[in-house]
C-alpha cells in the first residue's frame, strides 16, 4: 500500500514558494521583537521604575501603537517607490537598538524611545512582509498566505513571551531576557538584505488582469466608502484595541491575582500561541467561507472571552479564556488582510493595506489609553468589561455592514446543509 501524498496548497507558486517560506521565517523574527516586551515591561515599570498609574505604565504601548500605525501608512505609500525589499531592510535597521535600550534603560523615558524604534520596525517590516506574500500568493491562496504570515508572527510572540518570563523568573527581569532580541534583530536584517527579493513585478502582472475599479481616494475608500474594507477597518481597530488592553493590563491583572512570574508567562503566552497556530486553519477557511461570517463570529468570541475574563479566577480558567480569545482573534486576522486584498485593485492594494493597518494599529494606542484611564479611575475589571462591550459592538457592525463575495460560502447555511446530509 503506497504512502499517502499530501498536496502543498502553495505548490502553484512554483519556484517562488521558497521565497514565500523565507518571508514566513522573517515574519517570525518580526513577531519575536514584540514578544520581548509582552510579559515583562508592565512588571519592569512597577518593580524597577515604581510607576503606579496604569495610564503611565501603558504609555509604552500608546507610543508603540501610534508610531507603528503611521509607519504602516508610510509603508503603503513608499512600497512601490523605493521597493519592498529595501523598505523591509530599512525596517530591520530600526530594530537593532531595541534590545540594548530595553536591557540598560536607566529610566522609563528610555523604554519609550525603545518603543519608538520598535514601532517603526514593526510598521515597516510586518506591513511589507504582508504585501509581498499577497503579491506571491495570488487570489486563491490569500487567506492561507495570511494565515501562515500571522501564524509565524504571533506564534513567535508567544514563544518569546514565554521564554522571557521563564528567564526572568530564573535570572531577573534584566538584562538576560532581552539577549534573545539581539539574535532576532540581526537574523531578520541579514535575511532581508541577502535573501529576500522584491515582488513588484507580480503586482503589475495581476493589475493587467484585474476587473476591480481603481480607488478615487484610497484613504476615504478604505476608511468609509468601500463597504467591505471600511467594515474590516473598524473591526481591525477594535481588535487591536482589545489586544493593546491585554498586552498592558493582563500581566498587572495576574499580579493582582497573586500569580508567579512563570505562571504569568504561561498565561500571557497562551493567547498569541493559540492565535498563531490556529491561523494555519482559519487562514485557509478564509479562502473557502464567507469572510463576513469569519469576522463577525471571531469578534463575537473575543467579546465573550473578555466578559468572562473580568470575572475569572484560577490558573486554568485564565488559560482557557486566553485560548478562546486566541481562537476568536485567529478567525479575524487572516480575514482582515485577505478582505482588503480582494476588494482593492492591485495598484491600490499597498496604499489601502497601509491605511487599513494605520487604523488597525491605532487601536493599540486607543486601547492602552482607554483602559489605563478606566483602570486608574475605577478598576481593572471595569476596563476589561468596557473593551468587551466595544468588541461585541464591532461584531454587530461587521454583521450588518459587510456582504459576501460571489465565490464565498456563508458558514451558517453550509453548516445547516451539512447537518441535513448527516441526518439522513
Amino acid at each position: 500500500m503506497s504512502a499517502l501524498k499530501f498536496k502543498n496548497p502553495l505548490a502553484s507558486l512554483g519556484e517562488n514558494r521558497h521565497q514565500f517560506y523565507w518571508l514566513v521565517l522573517v515574519n517570525a523574527f518580526v513577531g519575536s521583537m514584540v514578544g520581548l516586551e509582552r510579559t515583562l515591561l508592565p512588571q519592569i515599570a512597577e518593580q524597577e521604575f515604581h510607576i503606579a498609574a496604569k495610564s503611565a505604565i501603558f504609555s509604552f504601548i500608546i507610543v508603540f501603537g501610534i508610531v507603528k500605525a503611521f509607519s504602516n501608512f508610510f509603508a503603503g505609500q513608499l512600497a512601490s517607490k523605493i521597493g519592498k525589499k529595501n523598505l523591509q531592510t530599512i525596517g530591520w535597521l530600526f530594530a537593532l537598538p531595541v534590545p540594548f535600550l530595553l536591557m540598560w534603560a536607566p529610566s522609563w523615558s528610555w523604554i519609550i524611545v525603545a518603543n519608538i524604534f520598535l514601532g517603526i520596525n514593526q510598521g515597516l517590516t510586518w506591513s511589507v512582509n504582508v504585501m509581498m506574500k499577497i503579491d506571491l500568493a495570488g487570489e486563491e491562496n490569500r487567506g492561507l498566505a495570511m494565515g501562515l504570515n500571522e501564524f509565524a508572527g504571533y506564534f513567535a510572540i508567544s514563544i518569546i513571551a514565554f521564554l522571557t518570563g521563564w528567564i526572568a523568573a530564573e535570572y531577573g527581569l534584566r538584562p538576560y531576557p532581552f539577549y534573545l532580541g539581539i539574535v532576532m534583530a540581526f537574523a531578520g536584517l541579514l535575511i532581508s538584505f541577502f535573501v529576500i527579493k522584491d515582488t513588484q513585478r507580480f503586482v503589475h502582472a495581476e493589475a493587467a488582469q484585474s476587473t476591480l475599479p481603481r480607488m478615487k481616494s484610497p484613504f476615504l475608500d478604505t476608511t468609509f466608502r468601500n463597504i467591505n474594507i471600511s467594515a474590516v477597518t473598524q473591526a481591525g481597530l477594535i481588535n487591536n484595541l482589545n489586544d493593546g488592553m491585554i498586552w498592558g493590563l493582563l500581566p498587572l491583572f495576574l499580579i493582582q491575582k497573586s500569580f508567579s512570574l512563570s505562571n504569568i508567562g504561561i498565561i500571557v503566552a497562551v493567547y498569541p500561541a493559540v492565535w498563531g497556530i490556529s491561523q494555519l486553519l482559519t487562514g485557509k477557511l478564509a479562502d473557502f467561507f464567507c469572510k463576513k461570517s469569519m469576522l463577525s463570529w471571531g469578534m463575537f468570541l473575543q467579546g465573550i472571552a473578555l466578559v468572562l475574563l473580568a470575572f475569572a479566577d484560577g490558573f486554568y480558567s485564565f488559560v482557557l479564556l486566553m485560548a478562546l480569545l486566541g481562537w476568536g482573534t485567529a478567525m479575524v486576522y487572516p480575514s482582515f488582510l485577505a478582505t482588503v486584498a480582494e476588494n482593492a485593485h492591485p495598484l491600490d492594494r499597498d496604499k489601502s493595506m497601509g491605511i487599513f493597518r494605520l487604523w488597525r494599529d491605532l487601536g493599540y494606542a486607543i486601547g492602552a489609553l482607554l483602559t489605563g484611564i478606566i483602570a486608574d479611575y475605577y478598576n481593572l475589571e471595569w476596563a476589561i468589561l468596557a473593551v468587551a462591550a466595544l468588541t461585541l459592538f464591532s461584531a454587530m457592525v461587521v454583521e450588518q455592514r459587510m456582504f459576501c463575495t460571489v465565490k464565498a460560502m456563508k458558514i451558517t447555511p453550509w453548516l445547516l446543509s451539512f447537518w441535513k446530509k448527516k441526518s439522513y
